[in-house]
């Protein structure tokens, strides 16, 4: 049976949740948000049953999100239940969109109690499935995503090879969604560390404050809230490979520690002053230039060089199109199996307006265009009206995207125009000197050589602009 933490003051709810949990074993009754959030601190807890009336009370019209957020922030995976009397289901449902999991009915029923919990779990189950799946595809299409006609990724490819087998620090460049993540993982998974941890830690996600503690651990007491010993990522990936995804968002704090992770191997949890191995390949990566950062004071110069041994930059999407059928068809494969479907290819409007488009959000937009078409479409060819109208604003008639191969020039329309030019001209003036090659020549201001060479050009013969006798 799961821990159930209840804020509420109704005796009948607070029976009904002790038959539940089957005698009260794994129940713990507050009457406000403070002291659920003081017992939270002493006891962990799978689900929070919320009463409508005191969340409502305790947010003061700032909206539930507000009253609920501290008690994620101390146990993000605890799932919150609100009670709410039939004529107040309106607001319940304000609460579930701001993040509780679902409602359920005064006066508790256990029946209702139940579905409540296992509609819970089974919701979880399925996420953790999903998951799961969408592991395995990764794992079998990311040697597809190797494939390249780009020489450019070739080169990326080509120094991947060489640097996974070392222990050498690598920093992965470019612009955001260009694959950065992928390449880290790619890493990995061809170096001597693949058996064990593949610790991936998203710098620019993680408060300022919760940062080194989430790299470098911290001990118990350490400071407000640290009730126990943890152990940091760095701890966590002993043996294997870290990847710090947006480096250049780190505290100057952590920078420090950082660099005496990559100077001499070891690093302290706050609060403690034991040094521990950090026996750990460091992978990073930023879309910001850390040599601008550097120079600019923003980032330390000597982490910088420490960072930058093995430097790979990934190209845009825009700089490699010729990949676009080979990225196209392994995400293909993929959600057919997600969304167990048989999408067998991409509609021509499509394709030719995937190689117009500037792509800003390179293959992760491309990823996610291609998955919200893959719900939308019924039948078995992503057909134009399943992708946002904006992917086709430099269209045709029609609504067909521009080929701008065919699209003349400006200056094959200068070039187009100065012909005509010369050809109406030549043809006044021989008119004018009734085809007298000298007269015409000194009339245009050119030798007669000159003009020889014009009228060949465009076709024209003397005999035919001389008055006929």
């Amino acid at each position: 049976m799961s821990s159930i933490l209840a804020i509420c003051t109704s005796s009948s709810a607070v029976k009904a949740l002790d038959e539940f949990t089957d005698g009260g074993r794994n129940l713990e009754v507050v009457s406000s948000p403070a002291e659920g959030l003081e017992l939270l601190r002493r006891r962990r807890c799978d689900f929070l049953f919320f009463d409508l009336s005191i969340l409502m009370n305790a947010s003061e019209g700032e909206g539930c999100k507000e009253v609920l957020l501290p008690f994620w922030e101390l146990f993000p995976s605890i799932e919150v239940v609100v009670m709410t009397p039939p004529e107040a289901i309106r607001e319940a449902v304000k609460a579930v969109r701001a993040g509780a999991r679902t409602y359920v009915s005064y006066p508790l029923q256990q029946e209702e109690l139940k579905h409540a919990v296992d509609s819970v779990y089974e919701s979880l189950l399925l996420q953790s499935e999903l998951d799961y799946l969408r592991t395995r595809a990764w794992e079998e299409d990311v040697f597809t995503m190797m494939q390249t006609k780009s020489p450019a990724m070739r080169n990326v490819y080509e120094k991947i090879r060489c640097v996974a087998p070392t222990r050498s620090t690598v920093l992965l460049t470019g612009e955001t969604g260009t694959g950065k993540n992928v390449l880290a993982r790619m890493i990995h998974r061809h170096s001597n560390r693949k058996d064990s941890q593949f610790i991936s830690v998203h710098c620019g996600a993680i408060p300022e404050t919760l940062l080194e503690s989430e790299l470098f651990g911290h001990e118990k007491g350490a400071f407000t809230g640290a009730i126990r010993r943890k152990p940091g990522k760095f701890e966590i990936a002993q043996g294997g490979t870290i990847f710090l995804d947006e480096i250049g968002t780190i505290t100057p704090m952590a920078q420090v520690k950082l660099l005496q992770v990559l100077q001499d191997g070891t690093f302290q949890r706050i609060g403690g002053e034991e040094a521990l191995q950090a026996d750990v390949r460091i992978i990073s990566a930023t879309n910001l230039s850390l040599k601008e950062l550097s120079e600019a004071g923003r980032f330390r110069r000597d982490l910088y060089y420490r960072l930058n041994v093995f430097p790979v930059e990934l190209p845009p999407l825009r700089q490699r199109l010729e990949d676009l059928g080979l990225l196209c068809e392994c995400f293909l494969n993929r959600m057919n199996k997600l969304f167990v479907k048989e999408i067998r290819g991409i509609h021509p409007d499509v394709l030719d307006a995937f190689e117009h488009y500037e792509w800003p959000g390179n293959i992760r937009e491309l990823e996610n265009l291609l998955e919200r078409a893959c719900i939308l479409e019924t039948s078995t060819v992503l057909m134009p009206e399943s992708f946002p109208h904006e992917l086709f604003q430099n269209s045709g008639p029609g609504g067909r995207p521009v080929n701008w191969k065919e699209f003349p020039t400006l200056a094959h329309i200068r070039k187009k125009s100065l012909a005509d030019s010369e050809r109406r001209y030549l043809e006044e003036v021989l008119t004018r000197c009734r085809g007298r090659i000298n007269l015409s020549a000194a009339a245009s201001g050119i030798s007669t050589r000159q003009f020889h060479k014009l009228i060949k050009k465009y076709g024209f013969k003397k005999e035919d602009f001389k008055p006929v006798a």
